[in-house]
């Protein structure tokens, strides 16, 4: 798998793609006003920069329809909306689609409410802005500010605000929102209501006829002219949780809304046949609809309700896995329990959806056999909610329970509990598109007749293998390339070429994959996030996730940029040059920088090179280490330069570069010598690959002042020595950086090799022996006297003599 520094690093890479890109494509920053009424047309202002030549926009929900857009200066365009009276309520995420390329995610409020302004001054509680019941008021709230809105209210009827402030996606506001009475008594307020994620939502049923006032500020009184919001100001009903919490995909199911002041109600909703994320359901009644829908997740499973009391194991709910569990934690302390059968080795996944359906709970979640303990327990494994996958170590009786984190509970604690087999999945994403940082959009703006590249990333869950991508619904005369992702990686980049004549246009397009393995079947979506607002830390506190890429031809660039193919490998250990070769339009003579969006796993790429100005060709320096995968990979550059409109960014061709072994393997035996004096270094040589002709060995690494020649090897060649010169003012020491630089030549173009270590010692010469005085001559000693001569034997003696030796010495 990819190491997660290179990940980073394709990620960082990917990023400053990006923001190159943005950088001649248009940018929006704001969109004022940030919602209106559906069944209307709106004129609204785009504001950022380089949006005069805007020709659409991109809607990712259906509903609304540009009318016209206008340009009123290069930075500004107005655009009048038609906002179908059946659209959808709540966020509506779109695109900007200029000649030049694609804009950031912004989103756009789609009320039920017909829009007033804030009218200043509005903070003095005793003169309050009037606004009439039933409309949605698009405000601001600036530092130690507080704005009052007086509406008039008959005893008896609900009032409801809902206040969008974070979710508009401009700023970190944390909105407060509460309703007074005339005598400035608060009878409801709210502050990071968990439905409303950080925004507010509060509603009272009118003890009396009378003036009532809403009160809206920063929670902290720290806004700012950022802190935009739309306050929902009516009758309307709201429910606060929904039981069941979610539903079988094409079943039919009775809903009940919990939480509204005037009391719950239960409706029977036909629920869509195929998968959706951002699914949601909204109540209506005769006082009018909720201003944004209800989150309510869509599976493949049958319901179970929990069913009271089910307080502890003897008590609990039983159901037959797998299957969804819904219930409330209806008041503090209180536990809820499950009960199912397993058999020896299942394996079932228990996912606790709460925070992700907009739950009050912070749940903490166990399972453990029937009377006894948790053998498994979860909190805050996705966000506050839980999650655990349990195998059971025998065919037994088991309890799932949950309970909030700090013992709280209430109505709107509702829950949904999935009790699931182990199932495979596929996602395919875009890097996270960082707009606070400036990273530019995640999408494609492809120049006519030329390319564009965007990494992709396949996300497989409980199965593996390589995976095939493909992406459908272009533009006219739009092409994507998408190379494997094979089974050790989760990344590739896919390049989008426009033909030459394509028209300048632009779609949202499908991305799908799926394993090569057409035996495997695995449900596949794609995903790409665009964070909105970014908190403390740059902690991302507001995103959308949305369901296609944007893809737009734009205008011709007066460049282009291509690889010249390697035609040798890069081996482990080894390094390359990378040619890139720019093709200028007449006339176009600007500096291009050229870099590599993505390196296969293991290897490394130059940053920082540039095709000088009125050059054609640069060389991006390339390594790879130890243990690179070998395979050969689809690899693709990135240039971008200056033209009129400002940095635009293309890609090269997709080109094969192939990892492959070194050629020879190296030994290298320990060698050692005086300063000022020589020795040989011995190498042992092992051919690991055939290749042909000479082979050029330069020993680098050396200490200064040590020198040799580089050397010539042939596959035959076993034994290699260098013989090493050195001076005195060599450095003496035990030196362990020494390594070969072998260089193959294959099909003309060199292959170089990095292979170490060798070491080296050299050792300061021992200092002469000291010189001492010459000492005396001693005396000869006297001769000694000479031994007297041996007395003759005699005859007697002679035969004594004979006889004994005769006789063996005895």
């Amino acid at each position: 798998m990819m190491s997660r520094t290179s990940r980073l690093a394709a990620l960082v890479l990917t990023l400053m793609a990006c923001a190159h890109a943005s950088a001649a494509g248009p940018s929006l920053a704001a969109i004022r006003p940030t919602g209106g009424q559906r069944g209307t047309e709106v004129e609204i202002t785009l504001s950022g920069a380089r949006l005069g030549d805007a020709r659409e926009i991109f809607y990712y929900q259906p509903g609304i329809a540009t009318l016209e857009l206008k340009k009123v200066d290069d930075n500004n365009v107005k655009a009048r909306l038609k906002i179908a009276a059946d659209c959808p309520l709540g966020l509506h995420d779109f695109r900007v689609r200029t000649a030049t390329g694609v804009s950031e995610l912004r989103t756009f409020s789609v009320g039920a409410l017909k829009d007033v302004a804030e009218l200043e001054p509005n903070n003095d509680f005793f003169k309050p802005q009037k606004v009439p019941f039933n409309v949605t008021v698009n405000g601001v709230a600036d530092n130690e500010d507080v704005d009052y809105y007086a509406i008039e209210v008959k005893k008896g009827e609900r009032i409801s605000v809902e206040v969008e402030g974070l979710r508009l996606g401009i700023s970190e506001f944390d909105p407060y929102v509460a309703i007074l009475n005339s005598r400035r008594f608060e009878i409801a307020s709210s502050d990071d209501a968990a439905l409303a994620w950080r925004d507010g939502y509060a509603a009272v049923v009118a003890p009396e006829d009378g003036t009532y006032i809403v009160q809206i500020r920063e929670s902290a009184y720290a806004g700012n002219g950022g802190c935009l919001y739309r306050a929902h100001i009516g009758s309307f009903p709201r429910a606060t949780a929904l039981l069941p919490a979610g539903g079988k995909l094409g079943s039919k199911v009775q809903v009940k809304f919990i939480g509204d002041p005037l009391g719950d109600t239960t409706e029977t909703i036909t629920l869509p046949t195929t998968p959706d994320p951002n699914f949601g359901v909204t109540r209506a009644d005769a006082k009018g609809i909720s201003p944004y829908p209800n989150v309510f997740r869509l599976s493949n499973f049958d319901n179970v309700l929990e069913q009271e009391p089910n307080d502890d194991h003897a008590h609990a709910t039983p159901f037959t896995a797998p299957m969804a569990l819904n219930g409330i934690i209806e008041k503090p302390g209180d536990v809820d329990h499950y009960l199912f059968k397993m058999e020896k080795g299942q394996v079932y996944d228990v996912h606790c959806y709460a925070r992700r359906i907009r739950s009050a709970l912070d749940p903490v979640m166990y399972l453990g056999k029937k009377g006894g303990g948790a053998m498994v327990g979860a909190d805050d494994s996705i966000g506050p909610d839980s999650y655990f996958r349990f195998q059971a170590p025998e065919t037994a009786e088991y309890v799932v329970w949950l309970v909030d984190q700090l013992g709280k509970g209430g109505r709107d604690y509702a829950y949904r509990i999935e009790v699931t087999p182990v199932q495979p999945s596929l996602t395919v994403t875009t890097n996270a598109e960082q707009i606070p940082l400036g990273t530019g959009p995640m999408s494609i703006a492809v120049p006519r007749g030329n390319r564009q590249a965007i990494l992709l990333y396949g996300n497989r869950a409980d199965f593996g293998g390589d995976l095939a991508l493909s992406v459908s619904n272009l533009p006219a005369g739009v092409t994507a390339n998408a190379p494997t992702i094979v089974s050790s990686q989760v990344v590739v980049p896919v390049l989008f070429e426009a033909k030459a004549d394509a028209a300048v246009a632009g779609a949202l397009a499908m991305v799908t994959g799926r394993p090569v393995d057409e035996k495997l079947k695995v449900p596949a979506s794609f995903l790409s996030e665009s964070v909105l607002v970014l908190g403390q830390n740059n902690v991302n506190v507001w995103s959308r996730k949305i369901d296609r890429l944007a893809v737009g031809v734009t205008e011709e660039c007066p460049y282009s940029i291509e690889i010249v193919e390697p035609r040798a490998p890069l081996v482990r250990s080894g390094q390359m040059g990378l040619k890139v070769r720019a093709i200028r339009k007449p006339g176009f003579k600007a500096g291009i920088s050229v870099y590599l969006p993505w390196n296969p796993p293991g290897v490394g790429s130059q940053g920082g090179v540039t095709i000088p100005e009125n050059q054609n060709e640069a060389v991006i320096a390339m390594n790879a280490d130890g243990g690179a995968e070998l395979r050969t990979w689809k690899i693709v550059v990135n240039g971008a330069s200056g033209v009129p409109s400002g940095p635009i960014m293309v890609s090269s061709q997709l080109a094969n570069l192939t990892i492959a072994p070194p050629f020879v393997g190296l030994a290298f035996q320990g060698a050692s010598v005086e300063q000022g004096k020589e020795t040989d270094l011995a190498i042992k040589v092992q051919k690991l690959a055939d290749f042909a002709g000479e082979a050029q060995v330069v020993l680098l690494g050396l200490p200064n002042k040590v020198t040799t020649d580089a050397k010539k090897i042939t596959r035959d060649t076993t034994d290699l020595i260098f013989h090493l010169k050195t001076d005195k003012a060599s450095p003496a020491g035990n030196h362990q950086s020494l390594f070969c630089q072998v260089t193959v030549l294959q099909n003309g173009e060199p292959v170089v090799h990095n292979i170490g270590t060798g070491t080296l010692r050299i050792d300061v010469p021992l200092p002469p022996r000291p010189q001492t005085a010459a000492q005396p001559k001693p005396a000869a000693a006297p001769r000694p006297a000479a031994a007297p001569a041996a007395k003759p034997l005699s005859r007697l003696e002679k035969l004594r003599l004979e006889a004994k030796q005769a006789a063996g010495g005895k």
